[in-house]
């Protein structure tokens, strides 16, 4: 079949015209729509010659039978498009939220609906049409979801980032875009980078709503993780001392990791990295390094965007939106732990080992063994990968912000082989 081109800068777009199955969809309407006619003539022309004429002296009844006729040709029109909408999401391979629903906001529909392609199906992709991002798990959260796309159009957005949040750890990620402007907060005192990484961040330039603590004073004392007590004390704690000063073997500290590195370290990804210090210590040794985060029970995101660093707000049920084979250093602690399911620490392996280059290191920062069967699982799954283990230390730790017990954590540093 023929196709067209559309000439963009010093590239062509090309764009082929209608594929088998469209050209099906189109074949199936078009019977669909002559036999209801058919149908239809049918109906009105078959009658025995005595029963017309008894309905020309019945006008009441040959209105009620025209209305039953015309009753079962809308029924027949009904099916028809319940079946081709079913022919086209099999054609399709996809389905999507049902905005047929009662109580949906007019925005999520707005969104969700497909927007065709203007020159028919893509010859490189093979799709037809646009289809909007949103998480297969927002189907189940249809009402939240809908609460949250109910705003002002071109107005302020409701003050919902908790509920986005909610929406997130339910599996709805990502979540739909809005049209509407983001609060603004002033982020008057920041100070220049690279004087940021260590300077106490104002609490009036943070969103204190929708969280517990209102200040620093409240959020230090609080345990937000095994990773983060007092993480949010960057001027004075063990937070200035974190990755140079070791309070125990598991500790190591981060100019020893860098030297085991023999093809330099320049771009890295810390999964769960609290308050961004991880980042900080990177970025005072010329590495760029981004920030998993979530805003749990604590203003993660905004306080790391303060130091100057780079906070990527996803959860970690979600695909990594990075290339393959891009990272130099993958720095991950206690976050990994994938609950009682080991497959979901597998997919997250996976994932990790997708973006982490070859040569490139994995460095697993007190990642907390719950019992012995848990340590040897997680041993059993590193070794499938077939890293070289540059440094591997298994030691106890008292949980003194916790239960005040003797804690086992597992610290090493990895190194991803060159696979054919």
């Amino acid at each position: 079949m023929g196709s067209v081109s559309l000439k963009i800068g010093d590239g062509t777009a090309r764009f082929k015209r209608a594929s088998f199955f469209s050209s099906a969809v189109n074949i199936l309407m078009l019977f669909s729509v002559l036999t209801t006619n058919l149908f239809a003539l049918y109906a009105f022309t078959s009658s025995p010659k005595e029963h017309q004429n008894h309905l020309v002296h019945n006008p009441h009844k040959n209105i009620s039978l025209i209305s039953e006729h015309v009753s079962l040709i809308l029924r027949e029109i009904a099916s028809s498009q319940k079946k081709l909408a079913k022919m086209e999401k099999e054609l399709l391979g996809y389905e999507t939220i049902d905005i047929s629903r009662p109580n949906i906001a007019s925005e999520l529909k707005l969104f969700l609906q497909h927007h065709q392609l203007p020159l028919g199906k893509d010859s490189r992709t093979g799709i037809t049409e646009m289809v909007a991002s949103v998480g297969h798990s927002c189907e189940k959260s249809a009402d939240l979801l809908s609460q949250y796309m109910a705003y002002k159009v071109s107005g302020p957005c409701p003050d919902d980032w908790s509920l986005g949040q909610k929406l997130i750890l339910r599996g709805c990620e990502p979540l739909p875009r809005r049209r509407c402007f983001a609060k603004s907060v002033p982020k008057l005192g920041l100070y220049r980078f690279p004087d940021s990484l260590w300077k106490p961040v104002s609490e009036k330039i943070l969103t204190w709503s929708g969280l517990g603590c209102k200040n620093f004073e409240c959020l230090n004392k609080k345990k937000l993780s095994r990773d983060c007590f007092g993480c949010f004390n960057i001027t004075s704690g063990f937070e200035t001392q974190k990755f140079v000063k070791a309070r125990g073997k598991n500790d190591f500290l981060i100019d020893d990791v860098l030297d085991l590195s023999s093809g330099g370290i320049r771009i890295g990804f810390d999964i769960g990295g609290g308050s961004g210090t991880f980042a900080a210590r990177m970025a005072g040794r010329n590495v760029t390094v981004i920030t998993n985060t979530l805003n749990a029970d604590a203003p993660f995101s905004e306080f790391i965007a303060a130091r100057g660093l780079f906070p990527l707000y996803l959860s970690l049920d979600h695909r990594f939106p990075f290339y393959d084979n891009v990272f130099d250093i993958i720095h991950a602690s206690s976050g990994l732990d994938g609950g009682e399911k080991p497959e979901k620490l597998e997919f997250l392996m996976f994932d990790i080992d997708r973006i982490l280059r070859a040569g490139g290191l994995l460095w697993l920062d007190n990642f907390y063994c719950a019992n012995d069967e848990k340590k040897t699982a997680l041993t059993r799954l590193i070794e499938r990968f077939g890293y070289k283990k540059l440094k591997w230390v298994v030691g106890e730790k008292v949980d003194t912000a916790g239960s005040g017990k003797s804690e086992v954590y597992l610290s090493a540093v990895l190194q991803k082989p060159a696979r054919v």
